[in-house]
């Protein structure tokens, strides 16, 4: 299992929600669970200067880039593109103790 992190500072709120109208459709055929999406974190340390942290898993890192590299999200990530700036990292989850 993978799990994608993203911090997204949004700019533009109208732009934005076109991304959010096309997301979940494009996003539930790569097998992707949305685990959480979060506007007002509790920081517990340092600062945290993002509107916007999302958090999703996927089966495994094929699964994940699939979905990224596919022609429709590829599309769909321009208006996220266009509307915020942010940082996205794949992350591998431990092993199953």
């Amino acid at each position: 299992m993978v799990y994608l992190i993203a911090t997204i500072s949004i700019h533009d709120r109208d732009r934005y929600q076109q991304y959010e109208a096309g997301f979940l459709d494009i996003f539930a055929r790569f097998s992707g669970a949305l685990l959480s999406v979060e506007e007002s974190p509790t920081v517990l340390e340092g600062e945290w200067p993002v509107t916007r942290t999302v958090l999703v898993s996927f089966p495994s890192e094929s699964d994940a880039m699939a979905w990224y590299r596919s022609d429709d999200y590829q599309a769909l990530m321009q208006h996220r593109l266009a509307a915020s700036v942010g940082n996205i990292a794949l992350v591998n989850a431990l092993p199953a103790t």
